[in-house]
C-alpha cells in the first residue's frame, strides 16, 4: 500500500495554477509507476497522468496534455502534479495512487487517500 495523502488543492479562477503534493509512507514508494487520478463531479474516478519508477518518463490523459505536469521525489516519497492553464472542467476531487504497470491507467490499490479538491470557477 501507498497510504497517501494529497494536498494543495483549492479554487481557482480559469487560467490559473496550482501544484499538488501527494506524500506516500510506503518504504518500496519508488518501485511503483504513480499516477494522478481526479474525479469530477457526479462521474467515476479517472486517469490523469503517470510517472515512471525513476521519474524520467511520463504520459498523461489528452485532456492535459501541455497543460499539467507530473513529477516525483523518490528521496520525500512525493509525486507531484502542476497544473497551468486550468479550465472549469478540471474541477473533481485529485488523488494519488500506484498503476499497475507503466503506461497503465488502472490502479494498482484498492485504497485510497482522501484527496484534495480543485475547483476551478468560469
Amino acid at each position: 500500500q501507498v497510504q497517501p495523502v494529497e494536498s494543495g488543492g483549492g479554487l481557482v479562477q480559469t487560467g490559473g495554477s496550482l501544484r499538488l503534493s501527494c506524500a506516500a509512507s510506503a518504504r518500496t514508494f519508488s518501485y511503483y509507476v504513480m499516477a494522478w487520478f481526479r474525479q469530477p463531479p457526479g462521474k467515476e474516478r479517472e486517469f490523469v497522468a503517470g510517472i515512471h519508477e525513476s521519474g524520467g518518463s511520463t504520459y498523461y490523459e489528452d485532456s492535459v496534455k501541455g497543460r499539467f505536469t507530473i513529477s516525483r521525489d523518490n528521496a520525500k516519497k512525493t509525486v507531484y502534479l502542476q497544473m497551468n492553464s486550468l479550465k472549469p472542467e478540471d474541477t473533481g476531487v485529485y488523488y494519488c495512487n500506484a498503476v499497475t504497470s507503466w503506461g497503465s491507467r488502472w490502479p494498482k490499490f484498492a485504497s485510497w487517500g482522501q484527496g484534495t479538491q480543485v475547483t476551478v470557477s468560469s
